[in-house]
């Protein structure tokens, strides 16, 4: 369904230790944008009724059900996209944007 790389989780464990948000999960949310493309938002969250919980490289993260079928078969990764300048993106083959990454150092997991 949703997956993230261990590099993405590492950075999400040391967000969650820096706001002092232990006991929660990472909500993970997209949109759809006026060119047809993806936008993503993540947060910390407790767990509503409907929520899809997932885990992932020991990272609970929950997903609208609405969202779904937007988000299945994602992969998120933390990477240096500019010299110093590191970000998550989402491998998203359901994005009409999306180009599948030609670099070797985007980690795809195998769980």
């Amino acid at each position: 369904m949703f997956k993230i790389t261990e590099r993405a989780a590492e950075q999400v464990r040391r967000s969650m230790e820096q706001g002092e948000m232990d006991g929660l999960a990472l909500r993970v949310a997209v949109r759809t944008l006026p060119d047809g493309g993806f936008d993503y938002g993540l947060g910390f969250d407790e767990p509503a009724g409907d929520d899809l919980r997932i885990s992932s490289r020991g990272i609970e993260i929950l997903i609208n059900p609405a969202l779904r079928e937007m988000l299945e078969g994602t992969v998120m990764d933390f990477v240096e996209l500019e010299s110093g300048e590191m970000s998550f993106i989402f491998l998203n083959p359901n994005d009409p944007n999306y180009i599948p990454p030609k670099e070797a150092d985007v980690e795809v997991p195998q769980e």
